[in-house]
């Protein structure tokens, strides 16, 4: 097979890891890919969302699978323009994709089918939303961009005044562009959160192994909200109880109700939980794997990735094995100075090599210049490490990220340390 993977960054390095186990595979291709898949897979100089260009390259060159890893493509219709030309694909449709790239959609369709959530209210004029938020009467207050924004278009507010602000900042200066135009304001839930990454064919639901992700740029969750600084696998607070609870809750009902509104989702659903005292609610969907997750969730499967990919576009995942080993991963993402703001590129990459010796790195924001690996983006790799407890995981990951240097890098020092201090108490 000749598969095409789209997308640039660390999951789509981890899913190329992974699709290259499969022997039936014969060339994997990678619009635009990395510095990473660069050394086992042909980059191919398209961006992501250039669904053109994806479409005519997968015509020219035979390609049999592709796997859109990336938002922005699904929410634009790239597999509904590859199906038109005959090339079968990993993810939703476009109407489908909706589940991620509209909030409003999304909490819209968890109402109508009572799937648990937080309560919310949507606003397209900031005259609107400021005075609810000033007669909400409750507090902290989430602002969330409806469209796509990077993983940033979420903000917990702590007054009234912090909520007005961040309502400024996406409805008026128009900070994520379009994204921004209509915003959902929600109650802020408490509890640990969860996420979740799930195969589905439209019919049946097989979820992954759970993980815990660490938003925060600074130790402590403190500081900017980033795509993620690290994760952990599996996640602790998802018992076998919450994990049931969820499945008859929100997954099925999920899966049922994007089929009664004639948008059958297929290809990997990340429900992102929230476990309250009243059980586990949804905080967010998204329509794709998610990064950093997929780099500790993906080293622990022992199933074929590709095979199992196959299923969810057959409809054959009822009969597909999905298995996970017992064991733990961490993954430590390396960044450059001042992201998630603004950063310089260009560094170059000492260490990996060493590293690789005890652990796998997935780059992410990296390029090949003059023979050279080099940085080219915010997060930069993601040090991901496996071992039969977490505490060996995430002692073999901190001890393998340390041996990769670049001018500017930084690194969170605490992943894993909620879930370990969790552990402990249980």
């Amino acid at each position: 097979m000749r598969v095409l993977i789209v997308g640039g960054g660390g999951r789509e390095h981890a899913i190329a890891s992974k699709i290259a186990e499969n022997k039936t595979v014969e060339k994997i291709f990678v619009a635009p890919g990395n510095g990473g898949t660069a050394a086992f897979c042909e980059n191919i100089d398209i961006k992501a969302t250039d669904v053109g260009g994806v479409t005519r390259f997968c015509a020219e060159n035979r390609i049999d699978y592709a796997i859109v890893a990336q938002d922005d493509p699904l929410c634009l219709g790239m597999v509904d323009e590859l199906n038109k030309i005959g090339v079968k694909c990993f993810g939703p449709t476009k109407a489908a994709a909706r589940i991620e790239g509209s909030k409003v959609f999304a909490k819209q369709l968890m109402k109508k089918y009572g799937i648990p959530t937080a309560k919310y209210e949507v606003f397209d004029d900031f005259a609107s939303a400021s005075a609810y938020v000033q007669s909400a009467g409750f507090l902290p207050i989430v602002v969330k961009a409806d469209g796509l924004a990077l993983g940033k278009g979420v903000v917990i507010c702590e007054s009234a005044d912090e909520a007005i602000s961040a309502l400024k900042s996406m409805m008026v200066d128009e900070k994520f562009g379009s994204s921004g135009k209509r915003v959902v304001i929600e109650e802020f839930l408490t509890g640990p959160e969860v996420s979740v990454l799930s195969f589905t064919d439209g019919k049946t639901v097989k979820p992954m192994v759970s993980s815990m992700d660490h938003k925060r740029a600074l130790d402590g969750d403190r500081g900017l909200n980033t795509g993620g600084m690290g994760t952990v696998a599996p996640n602790p607070y998802y018992t076998e109880e919450v994990a049931q609870r969820a499945m008859n809750e929100i997954f099925l009902p999920t899966i049922e109700a994007m089929r009664a509104e004639n948008c059958p989702f297929t290809g990997c659903l990340y429900f992102g939980l929230m476990i309250t005292k009243d059980g586990p609610k949804v905080i967010e969907y998204n329509c794709r794997f998610g990064d950093p997750e997929t780099q500790v969730v993906l080293p622990l499967m022992k199933s074929d990735l590709l095979t199992v990919m196959l299923s969810t576009t057959n409809g054959t995942l009822d009969k597909t094995p999905v298995e996970f080993s017992s064991g733990s991963a961490c993954c430590v993402i390396l960044a450059s100075g001042g992201y998630p703001v603004s950063y310089k590129k260009g560094y170059e990459i000492d260490g990996i090599e060493e590293a690789e010796k005890t652990a796998r790195v997935f780059h992410a924001g990296t390029k090949l210049e003059g023979g050279k690996c080099v940085t080219s983006g915010g997060r930069v790799l993601g040090v991901t490490a496996t071992s039969q407890t977490l505490e060996g995981a995430v002692e073999k990951a901190y001890a393998a990220a340390e041996k990769i240097s670049f001018t500017d890098a930084f690194m969170r020092r605490d992943i894993g340390k909620r879930a370990l201090e969790y552990r402990k108490e249980a």
